[in-house]
């Protein structure tokens, strides 16, 4: 018989109230209890904890407190991977973040969907599907973003928006639900030199 857990990953309903996953979001809240509460200029440690949290991180991420998931295990960022302060991501299932993401205040990640039917939902069932964010997006303040969205490389997301549908590529895109509002041209080019980083060669 399937666990509640192989369920939850394989996208299939299951219930949020069982006690191995019960016991799986405990132990994550404990590790973010402990990042939430790190002055910000204890790096390493806070990296320590994030890099047992996530499933997989990549180089020079760093993540603003407060800052809250549900597992950790189910997150996947990539490299120059930033966001500011009250970053939620409800991770039921995989959530993976590419390179060069930078993700504003208050944004929101949900991967779960409640039981519509009241009983059921009252007994606990839910059905997470995955969200993916691609390379070099930029998503804004308050951004909201549900269950099963991808969204293409470069992207800008307005802040406020309400994300219910996936998103292409180099569009700028706003709006409750979001919509693209224009692509992305050589004109938004401001014209000046690139900076090298300094992990850069």
């Amino acid at each position: 018989m399937k666990s509640e857990k192989t369920k939850m990953l394989n996208q299939e309903y299951y219930i949020c109230w069982d006690q191995e996953l019960t016991e799986e979001r405990e132990r994550a809240k404990d590790l973010l209890f402990e990042f939430n509460n790190m002055k910000p200029s204890e790096r390493c440690e806070r990296n320590q904890i994030i890099q047992k949290l996530f499933h997989s991180v990549g180089e020079n991420a760093w993540i603003e407190s407060p800052f809250n998931c549900d597992y950790g295990y189910n997150i996947t960022i990539g490299d120059n991977f930033y966001t500011n302060t009250n970053c939620t991501i409800l991770d039921c299932a995989k959530v993976t973040i590419g390179n060069n993401v930078l993700i504003g205040p208050n944004v929101s990640l949900y991967t779960p969907n409640h039981a519509m039917d009241a009983e059921e939902r009252k007994a606990g069932y839910e059905k997470s599907l995955p969200i993916n964010i691609g390379d070099n997006v930029w998503i804004g303040g308050s951004v909201t973003i549900v269950p099963g969205v991808t969204i293409g490389d470069n992207t800008i997301i307005g802040a406020g928006s309400v994300v219910t549908k996936d998103i292409p590529a180099n569009v700028i895109v706003a709006g409750v639900p979001c919509r693209v509002i224009r692509p992305i041209t050589e004109k938004d080019k401001i014209g000046l030199k690139t900076p090298v980083h300094n992990n850069e060669k």
